[in-house]
């Protein structure tokens, strides 16, 4: 690190991800080994953004499509900030004011794409799944996938996972608990995968109607699903008990009328909602962190969303240098033996 002047000089150093690593789909397909990479870069482009060092060339003459079939503000502005900032070509696209209105499928709209010369598509999509289709089919440009359904956000738990390791240099051994929405989370999945990766106990606390069915009944899951090893429990005060890291989920009102047996919010905040009070219950030096969009007064107070222990700004700024890495080392990465 002490040898890099500027983002621009990343390219006389050699990073680069595992040689399966040809999209990124979800947490699970990193090895430690990445994540060190990952992080390393992180560290390096954050303080040059943090000392207004910004602007490369060092993606110049590629191409980004951010292809967003869902909503964002966070996801979608950094990625878009992260290749400009490298000086990539970035080019938003949405299902509105395309082909996409006009009935074309993904599979053409990802093909004709490619053809128009993209070197990597950052997509979301409200269906599970549809970056690895995408994947399949696409030989010549890449994938980063921004969120599909209820699936995954890698993104998200690298970003998530890194915040932590600014707190606790060493997460072997940590307690997690994530609150909330759990069944309609992307990032509670990715984030269990990424967190036990690095050895941190994680532990759900959720209404019934909130948990997915294989926490409910862990004899329907086979062995490899990464719920198996979590524990769960439904007091809040009980959950919090020496937690480290604590993290609320949105709840998705917009999918709420798919669940029966949930609660109004008002209850859901009287039983759930981490604030001065409940969080007594966790470790003194507990931090807290939410991967957004945050709904104050419901999941979290508003006291403690913006107290000291509060990660979630940090969140944010940490989300553009992790899509920096992230861009750098699936375009241009070479051979890791800084």
């Amino acid at each position: 690190m002490k040898n890099i002047k500027s983002i621009e000089s990343l390219s006389e150093h050699n990073y680069k991800l595992s040689n399966s690593v040809k999209n990124l789909l979800d947490i699970d397909q990193l090895e430690t080994n990445d994540l060190d990479t990952i992080f390393t870069l992180t560290e390096i482009i954050d303080s040059f953004l943090t000392n207004n060092d910004k602007k490369t060339s060092l993606l110049k003459g590629k191409t980004i499509v951010t292809l967003f079939y869902e909503s964002s503000t966070r996801t979608r502005v950094s990625f878009e900030e992260a290749g400009k900032l490298l000086g990539a070509d970035v080019i938003n696209m949405s299902g509105n004011g395309t082909s996409i209105d006009k009935g074309e499928s993904l599979l053409n709209t990802c093909l004709t794409l490619q053809s128009a010369h993209t070197d990597l598509i950052i997509v979301r999509h409200p269906h599970s799944g549809a970056p690895y289709f995408m994947s399949k089919h696409l030989s010549k440009t890449k994938i980063i996938n921004a969120g599909d359904g209820w699936h995954a956000h890698p993104t998200q738990a690298l970003i998530d996972l890194y915040t932590a390791k600014q707190s606790y240099d060493d997460l072997k051994g940590l307690k997690l608990v994530i609150v909330g929405d759990i069944l309609h989370s992307r990032v509670a999945r990715s984030d269990i995968l990424g967190f036990q990766k690095l050895g941190v106990n994680v532990s759900l606390c959720a209404p019934k109607s909130l948990l997915p069915t294989t926490l409910l009944d862990k004899s329907t899951s086979d062995a490899s699903d990464p719920y198996n090893t979590v524990s769960v429990e439904y007091d809040l005060e009980k959950a919090l008990d020496n937690a480290d890291i604590v993290m609320p989920l949105r709840i998705q009102q917009e999918r709420l009328g798919e669940v029966s047996g949930f609660p109004s919010l008002r209850e859901y905040s009287s039983r759930f909602q981490i604030n001065d009070k409940t969080l007594k219950f966790a470790k003194p030096n507990a931090i807290v962190m939410h991967p957004g969009p945050m709904n104050e007064g419901v999941e979290i107070s508003s006291e403690i969303a913006h107290s000291d222990r509060s990660q979630i700004e940090n969140q944010v700024r940490y989300g553009v240098a992790i899509r920096m890495s992230l861009l750098y080392l699936m375009l241009i990465g070479g051979d890791f033996n800084d």
